[in-house]
């Protein structure tokens, strides 16, 4: 059997442990409970989000949905000729 050795938070660790204190097993054995899960499903088996509840709370077609608008909005400041070159854009992003 492989060890496997990470850092976490001291508050975090303490709260996982008593956690799994009350669920009747080790940290070690709800950590290869979450490693088993994400091999078998591949993929991880929990929501990762950025935290904003406006993005996290976003379905994948409602994120398409602002891009595009977006994306059009751009096409439409071309057609209007608002837009800088790209000489101008390395001055304003400081590059």
């Amino acid at each position: 059997m492989a060890q496997v050795n990470f850092r976490v938070d001291d508050n975090i660790k303490v709260q996982a442990e008593s956690i799994c204190e009350n669920m009747g097993m080790n940290m070690s054995t709800a950590l290869n409970i979450f490693l088993a899960k994400l091999v078998n499903e591949r993929r991880i088996p929990f929501e990762v989000s950025v935290g904003s509840n406006y993005v996290s709370n976003m379905t994948k077609d409602e994120a398409i949905q602002i891009f595009m608008q977006k994306m059009k909005a751009a096409e439409d400041s071309v057609a209007r000729g608002e837009y800088v070159d790209s000489e101008q854009a390395h001055k304003i992003l400081g590059v």
